[in-house]
C-alpha cells in the first residue's frame, strides 16, 4: 500500500509563486519517478513535470522556464516550485509516482491540490 499526499496549493495573484509538495508513504522499495500532472476545467489531465530517482527531468513546454521540479529521495518527497504564475495555470495538480512496493511496481496518484491564480 502506497499513499501520496499533496500540499501547498492555494490562491495566488498573477505573477506570484507557490511551492507544492508531495510525500509518499507506505511500503516502498524504490520510487523510480515522481511528478506532477494537472487538470483544468474542461481539459484532459496533462503532464507538468517529472523527475527520476537519478535526477533526470522532463516537463511540458508551458512549465519550462517557470516551474522547477525537485526531489528529496531520503524523504520520498517531490516538490514543484511554481513561479510567474498565470491564470491559465489554474487547475487541480496531482502528484504521480511510479513505485516498486516489493509486491508490485505500478503508478500511484494523489488526490490533488487546487491551484487558483486570480487577482
Amino acid at each position: 500500500q502506497v499513499q501520496l499526499v499533496e500540499s501547498g496549493g492555494g490562491l495566488v495573484q498573477p505573477g506570484g509563486s507557490l511551492r507544492l509538495s508531495c510525500a509518499a508513504s507506505g511500503t516502498i522499495f524504490t520510487i523510480y519517478a515522481m511528478g506532477w500532472y494537472r487538470q483544468a476545467p474542461g481539459k484532459q489531465r496533462e503532464l507538468v513535470a517529472i523527475i527520476s530517482s537519478g535526477g533526470s527531468t522532463d516537463s511540458s513546454d508551458s512549465a519550462k522556464g517557470r516551474f522547477t521540479i525537485s526531489r528529496d529521495n531520503a524523504k520520498n518527497t517531490v516538490f514543484l516550485q511554481m513561479n510567474t504564475l498565470k491564470p491559465e495555470d489554474t487547475a487541480v495538480y496531482y502528484c504521480h509516482a511510479y513505485v516498486d512496493s516489493g509486491r508490485t511496481t505500478r503508478a500511484y496518484w494523489g488526490q490533488g491540490t487546487q491551484v487558483t491564480v486570480s487577482s
